[in-house]
């Protein structure tokens, strides 16, 4: 599964609407918020994240990309 920054902040931006929060208008910065969140995390785990094969040909540890 591709991760997808657009897609995680709709997913923010609606449960942050469930709890209450105003995401909508001129003052609203909520959104806003949740998308540096949304591209922070994805580029985090696009930039750092590893697995581990414990066995087998093909064991190691690898970059994922």
């Amino acid at each position: 599964m591709a991760l997808d920054k657009t897609s995680l902040t709709n997913k923010l931006v609606k449960e942050l609407q469930a709890r209450g929060f105003e995401t909508n208008g001129p003052h609203a910065k909520s959104a806003a918020m949740a998308e540096a969140i949304a591209h922070a995390v994805i580029d985090e785990i696009t930039q750092n994240a590893q697995v581990t094969v414990d066995a087998g040909s093909s064991a190691g540890s690898y970059q994922i990309k």
